[in-house]
């Protein structure tokens, strides 16, 4: 019998605890293994953050979840994972084995690297997580009091533009809503080349859409921007220029800002000997699985993903939801093949598909694959966009309820935004769309 162990219960972590004891059977252990003991549907923290939606509506508990599938889970943080020994040691002192070991444990928010930033202690807040976004609604409650300047964005090294964007977005819609809109000059501050970049190079025209959608929204923009420090209530921004040289020095006042930030490797992961890179996240193969420990796998924001191309202002590769799948669906294939003695030999399809609302529209960026030159690089908006990601978001947790191990985004996803065939589909309009 193999014990697995899943290190991390997020939109990897538990679909992939699923899917394993469904492909493994009730002959091998599947063990979850989480900091906090709950899960979290992070893509919906943009909306938490303005008061769209309620915490309870966005949050499950594990346990009693992955019980139902006879999956057993621990909640608390993994201290040292001891590659060489196969186990990891928890920070009540207990010492685990395993027989495999999947990482999905996300990223550690680097908010260090720039001085003054984040919500624990510093003057920016963040969407990353639900308590940081809801720390974010508590913020911006206090905000709505009395209104003035914002400025929201990504900092150097961020790899994740998409919820930047959002919540500048939102963020303008409720106080529009709100009769306040007039009162908030919103600058959009990011380490992206140019807007619409998204850390992939661009999909589509997203740089004359995203252009549009914030000039319409009336939120003025820095690309290049390299944010050196923050202080209460200033942003202090270096906007270099093509080159990467110095074009211009900002001091931006504001009274709101959400800036997210560049991404490492957890702790425990990252100190592993040989398991990663220089900022800490996971070197794998075609297989999910580790260049140095064979019974390692790893899916999600831990993986190393090299940039899709070097810009001015550090940027990183974004890991979406779609990619996250198809990785742990290789990795469970991977698992069960060497359970039967069997070589791995599934591999992941790193395609990049995200739905972005915009306040009262929104977007649908599709890179099949993630790295150019791509079979479809596309970009659509509309109301039905909208629709689909709110579907989603439903779907998906009513999937963590239950249990389910059916792919998401393969089934639904691309059916929604109309793609009924990935191969051999040229780019343009995908077919099938109205």
């Amino acid at each position: 019998m193999a014990h697995v162990i899943v290190l991390g219960a997020g939109i990897g972590g538990m679909p992939a605890a699923y899917e394993l004891k469904a492909a493994l059977g009730p002959e091998h252990r599947v063990t979850v293994i989480n900091a906090v003991d709950h899960f979290q549907f992070v893509p919906s923290n943009p909306w938490l953050a303005v008061g769209w939606r309620e915490r309870a509506a966005i949050t499950l508990p594990i346990e009693p979840a992955l019980a139902r599938k006879g999956i057993g889970f621990i909640g608390q943080p993994v201290v040292r994972i001891d590659a060489e020994g196969n186990a990891v040691e928890l920070q009540d002192g207990r010492r685990l084995d395993y027989d495999f070991l999947v990482i999905t444990t996300g990223p550690r928010l680097a908010f260090e690297e720039v001085p003054g930033a984040g919500p624990d202690g510093g003057h920016t807040e963040s969407i990353c997580t639900t308590d940081h976004a809801e720390h974010a609604q508590a913020a911006y409650q206090r905000f709505l009091e009395d209104p003035g300047p914002a400025v929201i964005g990504a900092m150097p090294g961020a790899s994740c533009f998409g919820p930047a964007y959002e919540f500048a977005f939102i963020f303008s819609r409720d106080l529009q809503k709100r009769r306040l809109r007039h009162r908030v000059p919103i600058t959009f501050v990011t380490a992206e080349p140019y807007i619409g970049h998204l850390g992939l190079g661009g999909v589509g025209d997203s740089k004359g859409m995203l252009e549009s959608e914030l000039r319409s929204h009336d939120v003025k923009w820095i690309c290049n921007a390299r944010v050196t420090k923050v202080e209460a209530g200033r942003m202090f921004v270096t906007e270099l220029d093509d080159l990467g040289q110095v074009r211009k020095e900002h001091e931006l006042p504001f009274r709101y800002s959400m800036m997210l930030p560049a991404f490492k490797g957890v702790e425990a992961v990252a100190r592993v000997d040989g398991l990663c890179n220089p900022r800490g996240f996971v070197l794998i193969d075609k297989h999910q699985r580790s260049l140095k420990y064979r019974n390692i796998f790893a899916a999600g924001v831990c993986v190393a993903i090299p940039p899709v191309e070097a810009t001015p202002v550090p940027t990183g590769a974004p890991k979406t939801g779609y990619m996250i799948e198809s990785m742990v669906t290789a990795i469970v294939h991977n698992i069960a093949a060497e359970t039967r003695g069997e070589p791995a030999s599934a591999e992941g399809t790193w395609n990049a598909i995200c739905l972005a609302d915009l306040g009262d529209t929104a977007a649908a960026f599709v890179a099949l694959p993630q790295i150019p030159p791509r079979n479809v690089n596309w970009v659509s908006k509309g109301r039905w966009v909208r629709l689909a990601k709110i579907a989603f978001e439903k779907y998906f947790l009513h999937k963590m309820k239950t249990g389910s191990s059916e792919p998401v985004y393969e089934k639904y996803v691309l059916k929604a935004i109309g793609i009924t065939r990935l191969v051999g589909h040229e780019g343009g309009q995908p077919p099938g769309m109205p």
